[in-house]
């Protein structure tokens, strides 16, 4: 059970973690309505391991989400409402390949948990069926 409690908190982490990347992506182009006002800045989530006494292991928390200070991208775009004087407008710091990369490391990971809970509760039904026999 410890093993499942466990990658339990393995995926709950990398829901979050995918969660916020989506976020990031969907925002990759969300640019300031003025030239005062800054784009959307890409956060990222932290992660901290937290001791369970009853288990006796660690566990995988969701730390507070930090902003990236990188910084912005600058695009020539005159027209653009947002353009400070010199007709530059700032986008967000949110890099679409970085985040993919980032979407496919969490789903890869959040696998890898899924199937620690799916051998622990065979390897659980398989003792169960070896007791009863």
């Amino acid at each position: 059970m410890t093993s499942i409690k466990i990658a339990g908190g393995g995926l709950n982490a990398q829901t979050a973690r995918m969660r916020v990347i989506a976020e990031n992506m969907a925002n990759a182009d969300s640019v300031g309505k003025t030239p005062d006002e800054d784009p959307y800045r890409r956060r990222v989530p932290t992660f901290h391991a937290v001791l369970n006494r009853e288990m006796g292991a660690y566990e995988t928390r969701v730390g507070q989400l930090s902003y990236d200070m990188s910084d912005f991208d600058s695009r020539f775009e005159p027209g653009h409402p947002a353009a400070d004087e010199t007709g530059y407008v700032k986008y967000p710091n949110v890099n679409t390949l970085i985040e993919t990369m980032d979407m496919r490391e969490a789903q890869r990971t959040y696998e890898a948990n899924l199937n620690v809970v799916t051998v622990s509760r065979q390897m659980l039904g398989r003792t169960l069926d070896i007791l009863r026999g």
